[in-house]
């Protein structure tokens, strides 16, 4: 038994008002499988090209452990060479990926392989094109983005599968306190609704990404991802246009970055079992109240 979940919708292409009318204003993702036809990155980039242009820069890695209380969320285990790191994704199974890593910092003659969709939307922040790599036992755990950006996620070299939830659901997914993701005792591919019985209920997608595919998600919208291959991820990111949606990103960054680094320094593992129990205790109440309002 798992989530009521439902697949995301899939175009070749689309226009700027039907994008803007049914999916940005709506806050539904979408795929767009033709995004990227006309990307040099589409047919340009894998594993071996990346080896052979940045093989010798050194990466810092992370795996599915769950979270240390005394440190950052995804610190890293361990450094390998980043040549190093894909020969074993593609050699074979392993959980180790990386996180938020910014290429383009090191390489920026590949932003020529790609074009921002400003067909689309506004507010693109082209400084910060993040990519994302992991074997083919890694999971990113369930959480939505701390600073609140639409993502355009784009897959390449294999597949991923991605559950999201909207926004909406957030103390029904037993979000930590202070924090923008959700405990990671359960397993979101298959949940245990007898220990977490406030998932029962909740509603989402499912999404299986395959290579050159784009997958847009709306601010605040909740992901857990799996890498099927061993792959790699690119998210181009942009504001949304209200104000309201701009101060409450900034609000996000200062609670659950600043604040909660501060009392986790402090406080250490009585901070993380008490913001725990309190997770428990806030969807306890919000599965009460019944289906949440948009």
């Amino acid at each position: 038994m798992s989530f009521i979940l439902k697949p995301v919708d899939v175009v070749e292409s689309i226009s700027r008002q039907d994008f803007k009318k049914n999916y940005l204003d709506k806050k539904k993702p979408l795929i767009i499988k033709g995004l990227t036809k006309d990307w040099p990155a589409r047919e340009k980039w894998s594993t071996d090209y990346f080896k052979e242009i940045a093989g010798d820069i050194e990466v810092k890695l992370v795996d599915n452990s769950k979270a240390d209380p005394k440190k950052v969320i995804n610190a890293s285990i361990a450094t390998m060479k980043f040549g190093d790191y894909l020969d074993l994704i593609k050699r074979e199974p392993t959980q180790l990926r990386i996180f938020f890593f910014n290429l383009f910092k090191h390489k920026p003659e590949l932003v020529n392989d790609v074009k921002i969709p400003k067909e689309l939307m506004g507010g693109f922040i082209e400084s910060m094109p993040a990519m994302f790599f992991g074997g083919s036992q890694a999971i990113t755990f369930l959480h939505y983005d701390i600073d609140l950006p639409h993502l355009f996620h784009t897959h390449f070299g294999g597949r991923k599968h991605i559950i999201l939830f909207d926004y909406k659901w957030k103390k029904r997914l037993y979000c930590v306190p202070n924090t923008t993701y959700a405990l990671e005792d359960y397993d979101v591919s298959n949940p245990d609704f007898e220990k977490f019985p406030a998932l029962k209920g909740v509603e989402g997608y499912e999404v299986f990404l395959e290579h050159g595919d784009t997958l847009f998600m709306p601010t605040g919208m909740w992901h857990w991802m799996r890498y099927i291959d061993g792959s790699f991820s690119l998210s181009l990111r942009a504001w949304d246009s209200s104000i309201t949606r701009k101060m409450a990103s900034v609000w996000s960054l200062f609670l659950h970055g600043a604040v909660d680094s501060a009392i986790k320094i402090v406080f250490r593992e009585r901070y993380a079992l008490w913001r725990e129990k309190l997770a428990f205790t806030i969807a306890e109440k919000e599965l009460k109240r019944g289906r949440p309002k948009k």
